[in-house]
């Protein structure tokens, strides 16, 4: 696991450029299991039910409010499909990774 989970989000704005790609592939390299999906970071999470689904959904929201930065989320029976980009800036920015380490950091409790 990285220290981008350590990490805190700045807050998200416009007028900055998005990560380079050899910044993105070495922060992609930090994370477990995240790729690079149609310009977003995405991972999908297995879990042995919906209720345990639900509660990693809960869990995830909990921590991009704190964040005050917010995934695209797709939850299925036993699944949740968690994908970042930030809007602001139609790119990946560093806020992305940090919430993805935190993520996983939270799955592995």
């Amino acid at each position: 696991m990285s220290d981008l989970a350590a990490g805190k989000c700045k807050p998200c704005e416009g007028g900055v450029d998005p990560l380079k790609p050899a910044e993105v592939e070495n922060m992609l390299g930090q994370l477990n299991g995240w790729t690079l999906d149609n310009g977003a970071i995405a991972k999908t999470y297995s879990f042995k039910n919906h209720y345990q689904a639900l509660a990693f959904v809960n869990a995830a929201a909990w921590i991009s409010h704190r964040e005050d930065h917010h995934p695209d989320m797709t939850v299925g029976y036993d699944s949740c499909r968690v994908a970042y980009i930030t809007h602001a800036i139609n790119g990946l920015s560093v806020n992305d990774f940090i919430c993805a380490a935190k993520l996983d950091k939270l799955f592995d409790l």
